[in-house]
């Protein structure tokens, strides 16, 4: 299993790396900064280089269901590393940061938002929450307004770890209703917006709410009888 760099700092940009496996679909590293694709938000693109300087795009970071191997997708065509080759793996910082902008946002919008979530996602300066509510009763203008009073008020954005067994005595926390927090490891990763937010999660996110930067609610859209799409806009 690859070393997450990223969990305990998502402003990691490089690190030095030893490929551990090559495999049909990406390359494994002993240790990395790239966020593989999770919990909605997309896995990381960037380059692999070597010492010779042979550099080799990254496409797409996932993680294999069966083996669980963090896998560095290369572009179709890129020159293969071997086993035991020492690289620097770097990620295309100014995506990823979008990318955690928006995920603290949509902590901010649970925080504004009373219901469950069913499901969500993230994209380059967009993103996107499900809630189970039974009525569409939501005004988007007063949402825009809380979440951006919230972004101004520059809240620390923390994070800490807890038990498995302090996460199974403490499921009030967990806001996504169809996914559950990965348990099995021995502890569990919590994201703590100051104030007005704490719930377990893996992704990156910022160290302050002000780094988000002002953002608009979209379209809020009736998915189903009891399901509410909500949709974030970065204001550029």
């Amino acid at each position: 299993m690859s070393e997450e760099l990223f969990r305990d700092d998502g402003y990691l940009k490089e690190c030095e790396a030893t490929v551990s496996a090559v495999h049909e679909g990406g390359i494994e590293l002993d240790r990395t900064v790239f966020y593989y694709t999770s919990g909605g938000q997309p896995g990381d693109t960037g380059t692999l280089t070597n010492a010779g300087g042979l550099s080799v795009d990254i496409i797409d970071t996932r993680k294999d269901r069966d083996s669980g191997a963090y896998l560095h997708v290369p572009a179709e065509g890129s020159a293969v590393f071997s086993v035991g080759d020492k690289v620097t793996a770097a990620i295309d910082w100014q995506r990823r940061h979008r990318h955690m902008r928006m995920h603290t946002c949509m902590h901010l919008l649970c925080s504004v938002i009373d219901g469950g979530v069913t499901g969500g996602s993230i994209g380059d300066g967009k993103g996107r929450i499900d809630f189970d509510l039974p009525v569409l009763d939501l005004d988007k203008e007063a949402i825009a307004a809380e979440i951006n009073q919230r972004i101004e008020e520059n809240l620390p954005v923390t994070s800490s770890w807890i038990s498995d067994e302090e996460m199974a005595s403490n499921m009030d926390m967990v806001r996504t209703m169809s996914v559950k927090p990965p348990s099995g490891q021995g502890r569990v990763r919590l994201i703590n917006v100051e104030g007005v937010d704490l719930q377990p999660c893996g992704g990156t996110h910022v160290k302050a709410t002000g780094e988000i930067g002002p953002i608009r609610v979209g379209k809020i859209e009736n998915k189903g009888k009891h399901n509410r799409r909500v949709n974030l806009h970065f204001v550029e």
